[in-house]
């Protein structure tokens, strides 16, 4: 029973811990987990602090995945973090952050949807479905086979057997086509059937139509992770993407200024997650991760693109684009090297634009584009505007996102022509670097998702094998530049299972077998 305790202790928590900017009383209920069916845990109690819990799941715990991805690095002033650096790591490794978060807010959910399927709720059952398929399939992407069937049923299944990630896959599209149908009944969504779902919803305020397109966006993202290859396409086998695709609605995919974000009140005594855990806390007492800084490998990226993109993402030490700076990923830190205040920062104006009242973001409009440009260009989203118009708005969509302009896009887009990162029918100008198509595509997504979806780009890499841009690649083994503790010479494509499965769930985790997080690969990657 420990497992199903731990996962629901911790689907508590959520709810009650990220309550700061809402009413008291919409969180004052009892943490005990044995009270949680108690009746005043309504899905209007529910979803505010389980929407939250996903954006301090997505917004903060991937910083490690993005030094991984080339974007951030450490500061040569903190000591070196081994596990991170070496990918010499335990089965704990970022265990809280990923597996612990994403399966205690999936539990809220699916509480929520418990909750709202007795009262008639369309509307809240509907986003439980679909935020609780958000979390498992990053949990997919990150361990493969996960407890899913059996995960949420507490004393029933105190020890949860693992279902196969493409079967968990295949759940999870049953699990928004019932959120599509939910959304499709007037009856279910009507707003007396609802009640505060246009105050509880923090993301859409109700809005069944932008529901659906989220549904739609995140169908797309895991038939996008099926498809490998640049050049060439290889699908993963297990699931019917011609059926799934069929399963688009009408409403079609997040677009343009329709980014699910959250800001239900954010200020500087209760600020976003991203502001607080990398800029300051409410109390003003700094950063949980001061130690974070730019990689050399990306600042020299986008400097060599002329991409102003660069300031809103960081933060030069001397307020000039020239002034950028960053440091090889692994770096032993000590005499000589680069130090935080010569370094530039990941809090760039971008990523917070009103501060500590900056919108918390769980899939953005930016990333939508590139999944519909990519679905469009190896020919499985067979109708719309055609890949290279969708790159086109993704880039556009991607500046005005972090603060900048559609001309600045077009001027960036025009200065990089001819070149294959940029330019999708660009051909290949450095030996063993793709010509244009996916290359660009998944080049400009590494642009446009640092910091915002690590997660994501690291699912680019895993089935793409690119090593993005002209610098050398961001994954080597030991060089004098960085740790000369690092014996792997590329980065691990999958995370080993929690020790407490282990302990708890031991049975079941061990019929998985010895996991290798080097050669060990999720489902759909066939590279």
């Amino acid at each position: 029973m420990k497992y199903n305790k731990i996962i629901f202790a911790l689907g508590m928590a959520a709810v009650v811990l990220t309550a700061g900017s809402c009413k008291k009383e919409k969180f004052n209920i009892n943490s005990n987990p044995d009270d949680v069916t108690d009746v005043s845990v309504t899905p209007s109690v529910l979803l505010p602090g389980a929407l939250q819990a996903t954006c301090y799941a997505v917004d903060c715990n991937w910083w490690w995945m993005g030094w991984w991805m080339g974007h951030g690095a450490r500061s040569g002033s903190f000591q070196s973090l081994n596990e991170e650096e070496t990918y010499a790591f335990t089965n704990d490794f970022h265990v809280g952050d990923v597996w612990n978060a994403l399966y205690a807010n999936a539990n809220n959910y699916n509480i929520m949807i418990n909750k709202a399927n007795a009262l008639g709720a369309g509307t809240y059952e509907a986003i439980g479905r679909i935020m609780k398929s958000h979390n498992m399939a990053l949990l997919v992407d990150v361990y493969n086979n996960i407890p899913y069937s059996d995960a949420f049923k507490g004393t029933a299944s105190s020890t949860p057997k693992y279902d196969k990630g493409v079967d968990v896959y295949n759940a999870i599209f049953n699990d928004l086509d019932a959120a599509i149908t939910l959304l499709n009944n007037a009856a279910a969504t009507e707003p007396s059937k609802n009640p505060d779902i246009a105050t509880a919803d923090f993301v859409f305020a109700g809005n069944t139509t932008r529901w659906k397109q989220f549904a739609n966006t995140l169908r797309l993202r895991m038939l996008v992770h099926l498809h490998n290859g640049v050049t060439t396409t290889t699908v993963a086998s297990g699931v019917n993407v011609a059926t799934q695709m069929s399963k688009i609605t009408a409403d079609g995919f997040l677009m343009e200024g329709q980014s699910a974000h959250i800001q239900p009140g954010f200020t500087g005594t209760k600020p976003a997650p991203y502001y607080r855990l990398f800029v300051t806390n409410e109390a003003g007492t700094g950063s949980q991760r001061d130690f974070l800084r730019a990689s050399e490998y990306a600042i020299e990226y986008y400097k060599f693109d002329g991409d102003p993109r660069i300031n809103r993402f960081y933060v030069s030490p001397n307020g000039t684009t020239a002034g950028q700076t960053g440091i090889p990923f692994g770096t032993p830190s000590g005499a000589g090297v680069p130090t935080g205040a010569q370094l530039s920062t990941v809090r760039g104006p971008g990523l917070i634009p009103g501060g500590a009242a900056s919108r918390a973001w769980i899939l953005t409009s930016v990333e939508s584009l590139f999944l519909q440009a990519e679905a469009r260009h190896r020919g499985f989203l067979t109708s719309g505007p055609t890949a290279d118009v969708l790159l086109t708005r993704a880039i556009r969509e991607s500046f005005v996102w972090l603060g900048l302009t559609t001309t600045d896009a077009d001027n960036y887009i025009s200065f990089n022509a001819g070149y294959p990162d940029v330019d999708i029918t660009a051909p290949s100008i450095v030996a063993g670097q793709p010509g244009g198509g996916i290359y660009t595509i998944l080049s400009q997504k590494w642009f446009a998702l640092n910091t915002i979806a690590p997660f994501e780009v690291w699912s680019d890499y895993r089935r793409s094998d690119i090593r993005y841009g002209i610098a050398a690649t961001y994954d080597a083994g030991p060089t004098l530049s960085v740790d000369p503790n690092r014996t792997a010479t590329s980065i691990p494509r999958r995370l080993f299972y929690p020790q407490n499965e282990y302990n708890y769930n031991a049975a079941n985790v061990s019929a998985e077998g010895s996991i290798n997080v080097f050669s060990g690969k999720v489902f759909w990657d066939l590279n």
